[in-house]
């Protein structure tokens, strides 16, 4: 099991930046491809971008491809999320979440997720 924690959310204006961080603890982090997802309100969660073990496979929803770059830090058990130009559909709450497999885009086949950091984007 992974502990993950995440930071970095706010309130921001239309084109801004963010960089999103999820803190790791417990198991190997390295072993864990890690992605992230978003819930706005009324909505289902939604797969954002995802990162493989060894950073070097990214995936990105088409929403977001060309704005966010999803990175980590194996060394001190952390992803990213640096979100550039957001726009007011960006926001959500955003969720770091760790898996075992390769179906980066589905939540189901996370294991451990984070609590959550809101980020708003005012327009």
């Amino acid at each position: 099991q992974v502990q993950l924690v995440e930071s970095g959310g706010g309130l921001v204006q239309t084109g801004d930046s963010l960089r999103l961080s999820c803190a790791a603890s417990g198991h190997t982090f390295s072993n864990y491809g890690m992605g992230w997802f978003r819930q706005a309100p009324g909505k289902e969660r939604g797969f954002v971008a995802a990162i493989s073990w060894t950073g070097r496979n990214t995936y990105y929803a088409d929403s977001v491809k060309g704005r966010f770059t999803v990175s980590r830090d194996n060394a001190k058990n952390t992803v990213y999320l640096q979100m550039n130009s957001l726009k007011a559909d960006d926001t959500a709450v955003y969720y770091c979440a760790a898996t075992r497999r390769t179906n980066w885009h589905d939540a189901n086949d996370y294991t451990d997720w984070g609590q959550g950091t809101q980020v708003t984007v005012s327009s």
